[in-house]
């Protein structure tokens, strides 16, 4: 604790502040251990002063062993202190010259200076780790970043050449980046700008173009790219979700982990699940051992065969600090367990974190780090005392253990979790206990794909079958779970947070002390759950009886569902990822999709598009005939292709019906082009409109004040128009076209600034649906939107403040309902 602390302190501090430090820290050691030598150097008298009588002399000595005795005490006494005490300087002093030396290394130098500076590079750098693509989160197209950490080798600025030799951050488009294997050498082009305090790199680089690579990767490094490539294809024959998942959860490859798995496991409190840890490696070692043990092997050779394994493990799975570092954690937790010796396991515990932290002190600030840790410790101290007394109470001891350390794990990291996101991940224990019999197998067989692949694709594809169902259980756990109400609670965030969890866990044991006070604490705990799980749908529903419309809070983009029958919906754009939208659908309990319409080609409408196809039957989707971004639409036709749904063009006067929903498409013109600010504004202006028309059959019967909107030809209900993100012109060219008059506007282009007065004034709409994020760059929507919106008697509905959006049919006519965050 004293070397994480002196770390965590030391690399926000300057380079001399951590050799103050270091200095004296190993004074004040050297001055208690010269302390403590003399006071070890106190002699006692053996024997009386010649002279005296024999009586004197045994009384003397009597007393003189007494007081002996008490200053061997009190020495014992002092002796462990000081020893401690001096273990504790001495770490400090270690661990604060070495950070110092870090922050040394970091803040000097000509990269250092030349990042100060602002200049623009091009240098030669080794990638340290595989690069990480970050998708981007929005816009008009699909941008995706790489952050990769490396080695800076050699630097020219104009006229200016140094060889170096000190950790950056790159950042850069991910076009080239993905191939990339971590030891190879790239040459790059980009701007050097300052990193952030306390970071251990001395600058971040944003690069400009794609890297080109001038060396191989490492014999390991192409080695465990090629195991890892042969488990990706492997996985080819599995369902899309259980292919991504499969080489995340055996090797922490997650470059094709679907968006709205990732969301649903973070949810569930298994995000764990998909970074390597000591769990992976235990399970690798332990069918190992079993094996070994089958074969009739002996132990020492047993224990060689599973060193072994786990090295192999450990190179398919990058031989990385982090993978390293579960290596080390994960063999302290399973040897700890394993042979009932806690006390040893937290001594190596602490013994293996102040050794990571002096030899890699930026450790200390990372948060996978310190979940890692804490996790271990929770297994190590808290898991067996739990197991013994959940055993005692007469639960199997097979249950007791994976409960205790379920339970034991998750109460070590909540403090962290807390401080880090201001969440409770209250479906995270019950749902790791209902996913944790499938991770071994998945484990297992996927190491083993991963070994034969190279040898035999067929056989690997043998193996992964029934790890994909492994999977598939753990996906759909994740779903369940997620999809629970208050799965992820709001707590407060940052120290507040860990004092407000600790006066609970207080408040908690006060109230539990006693058997008659844990049975109501449980029966109150059912009764909650009860009312969480049926009362409050019944109190709240959602959807919302009658809908026929609903505009999914999918962050900043759009995405709305039209009632089109039982179990089935229209869907109008995709939002900008798949999770959000797949999951609002899943609310919705839709499983068939007649029509998709995608009002133009920008990511923020149609990158969800995977989330509408997944699980459900497609009939068809309509685009704009705008092809712009050309990137966009082209990879839209090409998912439609690939899931064999057809692609039709949008033409004014299109109509369908579904249910008691009748479309129309108004615009736009095939052909006509509405110029606009630039590109983006052209692709908007050719947004495909839609006017959506509702009526109720005659004979519709009220339930609970609500009319059933089902079927179509009866009396009508009221219209609303889906603008996509017209923008003025389009707009203006559209009114003086004649616009029908509706009672709900879709308002373009997420509340833009660019909105013609007479356009909106001319809908006539009393409601008006905003689709937003709640954390945008584009200033949406603008302040002058909402005001002439209610300057003309509109009522804005926001999905950043409301979440989902619902229009119903309500006492023949139409209302808003939202869903609420």
């Amino acid at each position: 604790m004293a070397a994480w602390l002196t770390a965590l302190v030391v690399l926000g501090c300057s380079a001399v502040a951590g050799a103050a430090v270091a200095l004296t820290a190993a004074v004040a050691g050297a001055v208690t251990w010269a302390a403590t030598r003399r006071r070890a150097q106190v002699a006692d008298p053996k024997r009386a002063p010649a002279g005296d009588p024999p009586a004197a002399v045994g009384a003397k000595r009597a007393g003189q062993a007494a007081g002996h005795r008490l200053r061997e005490e009190q020495r014992a006494t002092g002796g462990a202190a000081a020893r401690v005490a001096m273990a504790v300087l001495a770490a400090v002093a270690v661990t604060a010259a070495v950070a110092a030396f870090t922050v040394l290394r970091v803040t000097t130098g000509p990269v250092p200076d030349l990042a100060g500076r602002g200049a623009t590079v091009t240098a030669e750098a080794e990638i340290s780790d595989d690069p990480r693509i970050r998708p981007h989160q929005g816009g008009v197209a699909r941008r995706e970043t790489a952050v990769v950490r490396a080695r800076l080798l050699l630097v020219s600025a104009a006229r200016e050449r140094y060889a170096v030799d000190v950790p950056v951050v790159l950042l850069g488009p991910a076009e080239g980046w993905r191939p990339l294997l971590p030891s190879q050498r790239v040459r790059v082009r980009g701007r050097l700008s300052p990193a952030e305090q306390g970071e251990p790199v001395a600058a971040v680089m944003l690069v400009r173009g794609v890297p080109e690579p001038i060396g191989a990767p490492s014999a390991l490094q192409r080695a465990a790219g090629a195991l890892r490539a042969g488990l990706r294809e492997a996985s080819d024959v599995l369902p899309d979700d259980q292919r991504g998942l499969l080489p995340g959860l055996v090797v922490g490859d997650v470059s094709r982990l679907d968006e709205e798995v990732r969301l649903d496991l973070a949810t569930a409190g298994l995000g764990h699940l998909t970074a390597v840890s000591g769990t992976n490696l235990a399970i690798v070692a332990g069918a190992v051992l079993v094996l070994g043990r089958l074969a009739g092997l002996p132990l020492a050779l047993r224990a060689a065969v599973a060193v072994v394994a786990m090295v192999a493990f450990s190179i398919v799975a990058r031989p990385s600090p982090s993978v390293l570092r579960a290596l080390v954690m994960g063999t302290v937790a399973a040897v700890a367990l394993g042979t009932g010796r806690t006390r040893d396991g937290v001594a190596a515990l602490s013994a293996t974190v102040l050794g990571l932290v002096v030899f890699d002190p930026g450790l200390a600030r990372q948060w996978g780090f310190a979940l890692s840790v804490f996790a271990t410790g929770g297994i190590l101290v808290l898991a067996p005392r739990w197991r013994d007394r959940l055993a005692a109470r007469r639960v199997p001891r097979l249950l007791a253990e994976a409960l205790a350390v379920t339970a034991a794990a998750q109460a070590a990291v909540t403090p962290l979790l807390v401080l880090m996101s201001g969440r409770l991940d209250l479906a995270a224990i019950p749902a790791n206990l209902l996913a944790e019999p499938a991770v071994a197998p998945a484990t297992v067989l996927g190491f083993g794909a991963a070994v034969i692949a190279p040898v035999s694709m067929d056989l690997a594809r043998l193996l992964v079958r029934p790890a994909g169902w492994a999977v598939g259980w753990i996906i759909a756990v994740a779903q369940r779970a997620a999809d629970l109400p208050f799965a992820s609670a709001e707590w407060f965030g940052g120290v507040a947070g860990i004092a407000a969890l600790a006066a609970a866990v207080v408040a908690g044991r006060l109230v539990l002390r006693g058997r008659a006070r844990r049975r109501l604490a449980a029966a109150l705990a059912a009764g909650a759950l009860l009312a969480a799980l049926v009362a409050v749908p019944v109190v709240s529903p959602w959807p919302p009886p009658g809908w026929l419309l609903v505009v999914c809070d999918v962050g900043q983009g759009d995405a709305m569902a039209l009632a089109a029958g039982p179990g089935r919906a229209v869907v109008v754009d995709a939002g900008p990822q798949p999770g959000p939208t797949d999951r609002c659908l899943r609310a919705l309990g839709v499983r068939q999709v007649p029509l998709v319409v995608l009002t133009h080609p920008h990511l923020d409408h149609v990158g969800g598009l995977p989330g509408v196809l997944r699980r459900r039957a497609v009939g068809a989707v309509v685009v704009s005939p705008g092809r712009v971004p050309e990137g966009e639409a082209g990879r839209v036709s090409a998912r439609l292709r690939a899931a064999r749904v057809p692609e039709w063009q949008a033409v004014p006067g299109m109509r369908w019906r579904f249910g008691p929903s009748e479309i129309t498409v108004l615009a736009p013109e095939a052909g006509a082009q509405t110029p606009g600010r630039g590109e983006g504004s052209t692709a908007n202006n050719a947004s495909v409109v839609l006017l959506v028309r509702w009526s109720a059959r005659p004979d519709a019967q009220e339930e609970g004040g609500t009319r059933k909107a089902e079927g179509a030809g009866g009396a009508p209900l009221g219209a609303a128009l889906l603008a996509g993100d017209l923008e003025t012109e389009a707009q203006e060219a559209l009114v003086r076209r004649g616009l029908p008059r509706v009672e709900v506007l879709k308002v373009p282009h997420h509340g833009s600034p660019r909105q013609s007065p007479a356009f909106l004034a001319a809908t006539g709409a009393r409601a008006a649906l905003i689709s937003v994020g709640a954390v945008n760059d584009y200033g949406h929507p603008a302040s002058l939107t909402l005001r002439r919106l209610r300057w003309l008697g509109m009522r804005p509905y926001r999905t950043d403040l409301s979440g989902d959006i619902a229009v119903v049919a309500a006492h023949n006519r139409l209302a808003v309902v939202v869903r609420g965050r």
